[in-house]
């Protein structure tokens, strides 16, 4: 005679899943880090012949690729492992891929943050200058130079899966120069001058990034005649004059200084400049997990937050901006026209 084991209730599995879920992060981080996306090509392989091309232990591979593809992060075939469509994205040559974007939500300082976020929640203030005694950003490339280059690496990634919308879209009509304010290393910017052979940009970020700018954009580069790279800190001054600016996913820290980075564009912009903010808002979101999770993250490190639609709105009027319209990039991100104000 058989009997049947009792199972638990669905909702207990789950959270016992959820509650362990960090380890699904750590194991991607793992695998990245050992560089198995990358060692593991279109032919089958087994954990050791893995090993061998990462140099790792061999069981403890294995126990790896079997926790990742218990979420479809790599896939088993008898006793080989080969790729899935999520584990590609984390190969380095990846047309859009997210290997940095994963480093970037791995790295030592989250692990740091994420057990104090009741206290984030509690106080509604970040926690990382408690930690480190300085800001985040002040703190990442005075103290850990690898991590600021990995996140200059993530902002780029994030750029390719989204440049060429935003190009489709940002209306450069009647422009001369576009600004692209805290721009990262300038792939917007560069993709929409190979759009129109007319205009002319400006890219302003922290010196150490624009050092590591767009290659189209720097000396010799077949933008480099209309692009102009400007060191600074758009939190302090926007020394640029321009007839149209942009703010591409990066007005996300505590709404004092998103209205201080506004204010300093429409300060430096003649009467009728445009000023155009490019955001996912976290209540129109297709992928409200992520968005959810990077609104807790940057409660975490820099008292930030992703914004609603009417909280982003409130702070572009409250920076004396005027609103024009507001409509989709694609299926995550929205764009916010602005006009200064005569």
């Amino acid at each position: 005679m058989t009997s049947t084991a009792p199972t638990l209730p669905a909702a207990v599995t789950r959270m016992r899943e959820l509650a362990h879920s960090a380890a699904c992060a750590a194991a991607i981080r793992a695998a990245v880090r050992l560089g198995l996306p990358d060692a593991l090509g279109d032919t089958p392989a087994t954990a050791d012949e893995l090993a061998a091309a990462v140099r790792a232990d061999p069981g403890a591979l294995r126990r790896l690729l079997r926790a990742l593809t218990c979420y479809d992060v790599f896939a088993a075939e008898g006793d080989r492992f080969v790729h899935t469509e999520t584990s590609r994205l984390l190969r380095e040559d990846a047309p859009r891929g997210v290997k940095y974007n994963a480093l970037w939500a791995t790295e030592p300082w989250t692990w740091e943050l994420w057990p104090r976020l009741d206290e984030a929640v509690r106080t509604g203030r970040s926690v990382f200058p408690d930690l480190h005694g300085a800001g985040f950003f002040e703190y990442l490339h005075a103290e850990a130079p690898e991590s600021a280059a990995v996140f200059d690496r993530a902002m780029t990634q994030s750029s390719k899966l989204s440049n060429q919308a935003v190009a489709d879209v940002l209306d450069v009509g009647g422009a001369e120069v576009l600004a692209d304010i805290a721009g990262g290393q300038g792939q917007v910017l560069a993709t929409v001058l190979e759009r129109h052979a007319g205009l002319r940009g400006v890219l302003l970020d922290l010196p150490s990034v624009v050092a590591g700018a767009d290659p189209r954009l720097t000396e010799g580069g077949a933008l480099a005649g209309r692009a102009r790279l400007v060191p600074g800190d758009c939190l302090e001054s926007i020394p640029v004059e321009a007839d149209l600016y942009l703010f591409k996913n990066i007005l996300e820290w505590d709404d004092a200084s998103t209205v201080l980075a506004l204010r300093n564009a429409a300060a430096a912009a003649r009467p009728g400049a445009r000023v155009v903010v490019v955001e996912n808002l976290v209540d129109d979101s297709p992928e409200p997990r992520f968005t959810t999770a990077m609104d807790l993250l940057l409660l975490l490190n820099v008292g930030g937050k992703k914004h609603t639609r009417d909280g982003l709105l409130g702070l572009v009027r409250a920076a004396g901006l005027r609103v024009v319209d507001v409509r989709p990039v694609n299926s995550y991100l929205h764009l916010v026209e602005t006009v200064v104000p005569g």
